[in-house]
C-alpha cells in the first residue's frame, strides 16, 4: 500500500503532473515532426523514382530539360519543408515551456550577430543555390564542369544531387564530390540542350589536302547511315578545314552537333571511322611519318 501510494502520490505532484502535461505533449510533437520528415523524404523519393521511371520507360536517350529541373526541385523542396518543420517544432515548445517569446529577443539578436559573422559562407551557400535552381544553371543527370575558389582545376563529372547548400559531382573515375555552392565561382554544363562533338584529325604536310576532305566528307555521310550513330547525332557531321599548321603536320577539324552527354560517345565513333577511312587510302599518320623519315635517309647511295 505504501508503494501504491507512492507512485499515486508521484503522478499527482509536480514532476508527475508535468510529465503528463507538458512532457507528454513534446514527446508527441517530437515524434509527429519525425514522421512528418521522414514522410517528406518518402514523398520526395517516390517523385525522383517516378521521373526516373518516366525516363527509363520512354524511347529518349537522354533526359529532357524538364525532368532535369523536377528532379532538382524536388531535393529542393523536400529540404526547405524539412527546415520548416524544425523551426515549428521550436516555436512550439517555447511555447509549450511557457517561454514568452520577447524574453528571447536580446538573445535572438546576440545569436544572430554572432551567426551572421560565423555563417556567412551558408548563407552565401543557400542564396548561390537558390539562383542555381531557379535559372536552371543545370539539373539532375547533366555533365557539368564547375570552377572552384581556390581550386586550379575544375570539377567535372555528373550531377547526382542539387540542393541550396552543396552540389553532388559523380566523377568518371567514381569518386563523388561535394562541392558548396557559394565556392562555384563559373559553371559550364556539357549537356544543356544539345552538345558538340570535336575531332581534330593530324595529317602529315605530304598528303594531299583535297583527298583527304574528299575522305572526311565520306567519313560524315557513313556516319549519318550508321543506325547507332543517327540516333545520337542531330545533324550530320561537318569539316571545319584546316585548324592549325605546324612543322610537320596539318590538324583538320571535324564537328558534329550530338544530344546532351552523347559528344564524347560520337567523338569516339568518329575517330574509329576516320582511321579507318585514312588507312584505307594509305595515308600514313605523322607518327608513322617520322619513324620512316630516318629509314629513308639511311638507305645506301646507288
Amino acid at each position: 500500500m505504501n508503494w501504491s501510494q507512492q507512485w499515486h502520490g508521484f503522478w499527482h505532484g509536480q514532476i508527475g503532473e508535468w510529465i503528463l502535461t507538458r512532457g507528454l505533449r513534446i514527446v508527441m510533437l517530437v515524434l509527429a515532426a519525425m514522421l512528418a520528415a521522414r514522410f517528406v523524404n518518402w514523398i520526395a523519393q517516390k517523385v525522383t523514382q517516378r521521373i526516373d521511371a518516366d525516363f527509363r520507360e520512354s524511347d529518349a536517350l537522354v533526359r529532357s530539360e524538364t525532368t532535369k529541373h523536377r528532379q532538382a526541385v524536388a531535393s529542393v523542396i523536400s529540404w526547405v519543408t524539412i527546415a520548416m518543420l524544425v523551426v515549428i517544432v521550436f516555436v512550439e515548445f517555447t511555447d509549450i515551456l511557457a517561454i514568452p517569446i520577447a524574453s528571447l529577443v536580446a538573445p535572438a539578436a546576440v545569436i544572430g550577430a554572432a551567426l551572421g559573422f560565423g555563417a556567412q559562407r551558408l548563407v552565401q551557400d543557400l542564396l548561390s543555390g537558390f539562383f542555381i535552381i531557379t535559372e536552371k544553371q543545370y539539373g539532375f543527370g547533366d555533365l557539368v564542369a564547375l570552377t572552384v575558389s581556390g581550386i586550379a582545376l575544375p570539377a567535372e563529372g555528373t550531377v547526382i544531387d542539387v540542393t541550396l547548400r552543396v552540389t553532388k559531382l559523380r566523377s568518371s573515375e567514381g569518386e563523388m564530390l561535394t562541392i558548396p555552392n557559394g565556392q562555384i565561382v563559373k559553371t559550364v554544363n556539357l549537356s544543356k540542350d544539345w552538345a558538340r562533338a570535336v575531332v581534330d584529325i593530324p595529317v602529315p604536310v605530304t598528303a594531299d589536302l583535297h583527298t583527304v576532305n574528299d575522305l572526311l566528307n565520306g567519313v560524315c555521310e557513313s556516319a549519318m547511315n550508321d543506325p547507332q550513330m543517327r540516333e545520337l547525332l542531330l545533324d550530320k557531321p561537318q569539316v571545319m578545314g584546316v585548324e592549325s599548321i605546324q612543322v610537320d603536320t596539318v590538324n583538320l577539324r571535324m564537328v558534329a552537333r550530338t544530344l546532351p552527354g552523347k559528344q564524347f560517345e560520337v567523338g569516339r565513333r568518329l575517330r574509329l571511322l576516320v582511321i579507318a577511312a585514312l588507312a584505307g587510302a594509305g595515308i600514313a599518320s605523322p607518327a608513322e611519318t617520322s619513324t620512316l623519315a630516318p629509314a629513308v635517309a639511311q638507305e645506301p647511295k646507288q
